[in-house]
């Protein structure tokens, strides 16, 4: 099991974001492993960190895995496993030409962890990176542990009227930026951009009925000033999926994870610590390493 850690790392205030455009994100620090798995004709660039139960964490749209530089030390330090991908046609992976969909990205998900020898993993999605855990949960329970849910929808009525913003403006940047330096495809963010457009504002498109049947915990949480996604929403997935749970991060947006990672990152490691049997991942992860 991970060592006991209630700590959510160093006390940050970026909410404005204007220190993440002076400084940028904190580095990922050095993989354990990482390289690229190929999936459905695109090549997914991943990194794995720290040694323990597995945890995946899967970026919101436009970004990439080093989003996750103030939460990653933090999960290593707790005793686990961190896992990061760049999400297709995102950060250092590639993509196709069909449509993007959450369903695809799932897929990548589960071929980076069969890569690792990852049986099952508990993740930790953003924005986007939500929607591709819950559906990958809902595809293959047995190979997810839980999801902690973080600022996304799962229907059409789920978001807010867009209202541009200084925070919104500096965030965009940084994921150009990003794109710029890491992307195999020069001058392809507006493209993706754009094409990401469809798939989220229609996916994954689940009713009542299709939240009743996912079968992993799942925490519905939610900054209190998001500027996307509808609190009500939020508080719906909670309502209907079973023994699913909502949790409101005070004081924070869209971007938590950046703004105040230590309100973000205690919540993540009390979900992780009420979902997670580090005994069962492990042995799950051990035997897939078996010859």
């Amino acid at each position: 099991m991970p060592d006991t850690f209630t700590g959510g790392g160093p006390r940050i205030r970026d909410d404005d974001l204007t220190q993440l455009a002076a400084h940028g994100v904190p580095a990922l620090p050095t993989p354990v492993v990482s390289g690229y798995v190929d999936n459905e004709n695109a090549r997914i660039w991943y990194a794995s960190m720290g040694a323990g139960p597995p945890v995946v964490l899967l970026h919101g749209g436009l970004g990439n895995a080093g989003n996750w530089g103030h939460q990653v030390p933090v999960l290593t330090a707790a005793g686990y496993t961190a896992i990061v991908i760049d999400s297709r046609g995102q950060g250092r992976s590639s993509r196709d030409r069909r449509p993007y969909s959450y369903a695809l990205m799932a897929a990548d998900t589960r071929a980076v962890m069969d890569a690792l020898g990852v049986a099952r993993a508990a993740f930790i999605g953003w924005s986007d990176g939500a929607d591709t855990a819950l559906v990958l949960s809902r595809e293959t329970p047995d190979r997810s542990a839980g999801v902690f849910f973080f600022a996304c929808n799962v229907d059409s009525t789920g978001t807010r009227p867009f209202q541009p913003s200084p925070v919104i403006d500096r965030i965009y940047r940084h994921h150009v930026e990003e794109y710029a330096a890491l992307s195999p495809v020069v001058g392809g963010f507006e493209a993706m951009r754009d094409d990401l457009g469809p798939m989220q504002a229609g996916q994954p498109n689940y009713g009542p009925d299709t939240l009743g049947e996912i079968a992993v915990p799942v925490w519905s949480v939610l900054g209190e000033h998001d500027e996307f996604i509808d609190r009500d929403h939020a508080q719906y997935i909670a309502r209907t999926i079973p023994r699913a749970r909502f949790v409101l991060l005070p004081a924070v947006s869209h971007f938590a994870p950046l703004q105040r990672p230590d309100v973000f990152n205690r919540e993540m490691l009390a979900f992780l610590s009420e979902v997670v049997s580090g005994a069962q991942l492990k042995a799950t992860h051990e035997e897939r390493n078996d010859p």
